[in-house]
């Protein structure tokens, strides 16, 4: 069989590996800032699907049947993301005489409504959060939230990524919430439509993997813990998920394959649930009708390949899995490229370096000399680690994280690092609202590479940095510093490039360039981004909203600019007050790093 696979990057790869492990030929297509990436060399053949634009390239249904056709194609594979949830795409590859990798198109329509959803979760016996969609006329809203009782959730009626979300604590917040999760809904996904619901205050994310064939067998492979998440996009996930009571995990599983058997489900996907740690109550979120992200811990710990499960369901074969053994406990750590030192903002760059850990699985979209742009999703690998228990899979992903080195780009290893040792995270009592009620770190790692950076080759004595003082240590690798501490860090070379070292400190990788021909080094760094009397993009983006008006006079809060980078909105303020003199963008415009966006009028020295 011949696999065109509909996606990019890292679950490119990963299709890849399995369906040439199976026998299957490979046809990747790419967007034109993928041209050389590493999933496009990994496939039998690779072919130029259209711009960086996702609407003229990842995202046409037209352009990629018509690749599919022109090689020859026997089936699609959609990955996740992009279409892989469009049931109008799906029937269009079954249309076309192609075998569809995925659910039955009418799953796919079922769940992608989340009022549908809830209507049939309930019909299945499926708890859900006490709730509202019956009308969409404000004022059935508001009466509603009243019902419900607040805090409130409002969020939207399709889509999902956490686009469409905001909270009311009070009846004079939700007007505000309404219209901004109406407007960003309609926005996101051509919908404007919401549903209210009750907010629940100390809510865990919690998942269960189901696959099911053509003939009519639906199995389900355990619980995912995925709490750990900003801005609602999940940061960690782990299998089976922590400390749940007996009665919980049993129901959360049954309800799962109930919702699946009571829809016809025939592929993997995933029922997600917000659990109450107050009570162990459940509730029904969603179904993503696709593979998930974080499927790997679930084959850490069941040993099946569950993209080898969708070949087979696609090619009407039945499951053949009997006796599922669940052995241990996996993590995953989605390591993205973005400083969450600064607020987690997308980082870009070329990479240089790449050292897996060798204790851990990893699936990356990287390689050396892949271009990190701002055309998709920050996520560039997974590290994946699996344990005898959640205690050994923990001390695993440290050692995983600490041996990690990626060079070129800022990454998120060093937050996970930190992430780790919490006591909130190693006791299993994470909740979704974790990250925003706890004061992080300001810096993951930096401050220690930047006092290592002006250190001598060993043998030229003692080095100071600050106020730490280091010593020469010579270790199995050709360079590395001793602090008087007695911590070794090592600074791996890196032959052949432009880069002459990396250093991993307290996880997060740190490169290192010459300055001088006595060999003293300093970390490279992207530097501040910022201009006198303006706003100037932070990265290379895309700008979706201007508020900022000529003459208007603002204060340090007040947005101007909000502009668009790896499928994330960040807003770009003041900084203090002013009188916007100039705005240099309209929505739409490409901008690039330190570009001025919005100027402001000089202040008169004689006023």
């Amino acid at each position: 069989m011949r696999i065109l696979i509909a996606n990019r990057g890292e679950i490119a790869r990963r299709v890849i590996r399995t369906a040439k492990r199976l026998g299957h030929e490979t046809v990747a297509v790419y967007a034109q800032p993928d041209l050389g990436a590493p999933f496009t060399t990994d496939a039998d053949r690779a072919e130029l699907i259209g711009p960086a634009a996702l609407a003229e390239s990842y995202l046409s249904a037209e352009r990629l049947l018509a690749v599919a056709t022109a090689t020859g194609a026997d089936a699609v594979h959609p990955g996740y993301g992009f279409l892989s949830e469009n049931a109008d795409f799906a029937q269009a590859v079954i249309d076309a005489g192609l075998i569809w990798i995925g659910p039955n198109p009418a799953a796919i329509a079922t769940m992608g409504s989340k009022i549908e959803a809830r209507r049939l979760a309930a019909e299945a016996r499926v708890p859900i959060i006490p709730g509202y969609a019956n009308s969409q006329d404000p004022n059935d809203l508001e009466a509603a939230a009243e019902r419900i009782g607040y805090p409130i959730l409002v969020k939207a009626a399709a889509g999902g990524g956490g686009k469409g979300i905001r909270i009311a604590h009070t009846q004079q917040e939700f007007s505000v919430a309404l219209t901004e999760a109406t407007t960003e809904a309609e926005r996101s996904f051509g919908d404007g439509r919401v549903i209210v619901e009750r907010y629940i205050t100390r809510p865990r994310h919690v998942e269960v993997q189901v696959v099911g064939d053509k003939h009519g067998t639906v199995i389900e492979l355990g619980t995912r813990e995925c709490s750990v998440q900003r801005r609602y996009q999940k940061l960690l996930e782990e299998a089976p998920a922590p400390n749940l009571p007996e009665s919980t995990e049993t129901g959360l599983r049954e309800a799962a394959v109930r919702l699946a058997q009571s829809i016809g489900y025939d592929s993997t996907g995933t029922v997600e649930f917000v659990v109450d740690d107050e009570t162990g109550d459940y509730f029904f979120l969603e179904m993503n009708t696709r593979l998930q992200v974080e499927h790997p811990v679930t084959e850490e710990i069941t040993g099946l390949d569950l993209v080898e499960l969708q070949l087979r369901a696609a090619a009407s074969l039945p499951l053949d899995v009997e006796d599922i053994a669940f052995s241990g406990h996996a993590i995953e750590a989605r390591i993205n490229a973005e400083d969450a030192a600064a607020g987690f903002v997308p980082q870009t760059g070329t990479v240089t370096v790449v050292s897996p850990p060798t204790n851990a699985r990893w699936d990356a979209a990287i390689e050396v000399g892949t271009p990190i742009t701002p055309h998709y999703d920050p996520m560039v690998a997974k590290l994946i680690v699996h344990g005898a228990n959640r205690q050994a899979a923990i001390s695993n992903l440290g050692e995983a994280l600490e041996n990690l080195l990626i060079g070129g780009v800022v990454t998120n290893g060093g937050f996970h690092r930190w992430l780790i040792d919490r006591p909130e995270f190693r006791d299993g009592r994470i909740t979704t609202r974790f990250l925003d009620e706890t004061e992080l770190p300001e810096d993951y790692g930096t401050e220690e590479a930047a006092a290592i950076a002006a250190f001598s080759p060993p043998g030229d004595g003692p080095w100071t940095g600050g106020d730490r003082r280091f010593t020469p240590h010579r270790a199995d690798r050709p360079a590395s510093v001793r602090t008087l501490d007695g911590d070794v860090l090592d600074v791996v070379p890196v032959p052949g490039t432009a880069v002459d070292g990396v250093v991993n400190v307290r996880g997060q990788s740190h490169t290192f360039q010459p300055i001088s021909r006595s060999q003293r080094w300093a970390p490279t760094s992207g530097g501040t981004h910022g201009s006198a009397n303006a706003v100037v993009a932070p990265f290379p983006a895309v700008v979706a909203e201007v508020h900022a008006q000529s003459g208007r006079a603002v204060d340090g809060s007040d947005p101007l600019v909000v502009i668009e980078a790896m499928k994330m909105l960040h807003t770009l303020t003041a900084g203090g007050p002013g009188v916007v003199a100039e705005v240099r963008v309209g929505p739409g415009d490409q901008v690039e790093t330190n570009q001025i966006l919005v100027t402001f009028e000089e202040d008169d020295p004689d006023a």
